[in-house]
């Protein structure tokens, strides 16, 4: 039997008044057996916790974390451990084990003070308002307009307050959430959305939504509004993925994989049970019927161009002998 894999670091947690876990950030971890107790210097963090609550009634503590990648998660300080290694590059998409994760995480409201918890959220605000208004007072300043701005209201936090991966441009940080991989040379537009647990391998475009459990191969485009189906609602275990030099067109969607070097026509939804004819130019000749499958039996393979007849209105799977070809000024990042 293989030994279990572990991953390790200090961390600094944010923790409200119930002693529920808000969150907790990982500036550096490592894979492998942890160091003993005595060999543990939390370099920094001791600086930055205060064990009494501020005015959002959170408390900064510093947490060492040890995570057996293997195994269900433990609790919060560990889920979060563990979307610290996808963000890292430190782990690929599906390669952890992340069962138990939203029973883990808290619903926590995400605002430019931080996080708070859900449950006494108005009245927290109220006190983190008037603690900066005194603090203005105080030194000798006009009272200050205080303003607490909710970023959002989930059980993951964006990807760039905890981890900023280099060479990636990333055009609203509202749709990364923590736990997406993202390689190097990837720009994911303003449009674009990637789930934890999800991303790209290589050089991409990320115009459309990247769903749980997804990975995108490298040299390949995710159009605009296309949609690559996950398994979070009702997906089962298949996990889609897109091969590489690829392109999901503008619109288009798939709940199938794609392999390498293929296309899916803008506006075209590809799923399991969609029909499709095999567009194959030695039975027209002969004027044999075309043959017809679901489009799983089409998944994962390459060279494949899917397509809608303009005319008969008949999903076609056309063969395609070479793949698409991104800007590499425009993805050298």
């Amino acid at each position: 039997m293989s030994e279990e894999r572990t991953a390790w670091g200090w961390g600094l947690a944010s923790i409200d008044g119930a002693g529920h876990t808000l969150d907790v950030w990982y500036p550096k971890l490592e894979l492998g057996a942890a160091p003993a107790e005595a060999e543990r210097p939390n370099h920094g963090f001791d600086a930055l916790a205060h064990s009494e609550p501020d005015a959002r009634g959170v408390r900064r503590m510093p947490v060492f974390t040890v995570s057996r990648l293997d195994s269900p998660i433990a609790d919060a300080a560990d889920a979060y451990l563990r979307l610290h290694l996808l963000s890292m590059r430190m782990a690929k998409p599906n390669t952890l084990n992340l069962d138990g994760i939203f029973a883990a995480l808290s619903n926590v409201v995400w605002t430019n003070y931080g996080p708070f918890a859900v449950e006494d959220f108005a009245l927290r605000k109220m006190d983190v308002m008037g603690a900066q208004a005194k603090a203005g007072l105080a030194g000798g300043m006009a009272a200050p307009r205080v303003e607490v701005n909710v970023l959002g209201v989930d059980k993951f936090p964006r990807m760039v307050d905890y981890v900023v991966p280099d060479g990636v441009r990333i055009g609203d940080a509202d749709r990364v959430r923590l736990g997406a991989h993202l390689a190097s040379g990837t720009t994911v537009m303003h449009a674009g959305f990637v789930n934890f647990n999800a991303g790209t391998l290589g050089t991409s475009m990320i115009e459309g939504r990247v769903s749980q459990g997804v990975v995108v191969g490298d040299g390949s485009d995710v159009g605009g509004g296309s949609s690559i189906m996950g398994t979070l609602s009702g997906g089962g275990k298949l996990r889609n993925s897109i091969g590489e030099h690829s392109l999901l067109g503008a619109n288009a969607g798939i709940g199938i994989s794609l392999g390498d070097n293929c296309v899916v026509e803008a506006g075209l939804y590809v799923t399991a049970g969609t029909k499709i004819t095999i567009h194959d130019k030695a039975r027209i000749a002969a004027g044999e019927p075309l043959e017809v499958v679901k489009g799983s039996e089409l998944s994962g393979r390459d060279n494949i161009l899917f397509i809608r007849n303009s005319v008969s209105g008949t999903i076609e799977a056309r063969y395609r002998k070479v793949g698409i070809a991104l800007n590499e000024k425009l993805h050298k990042n």
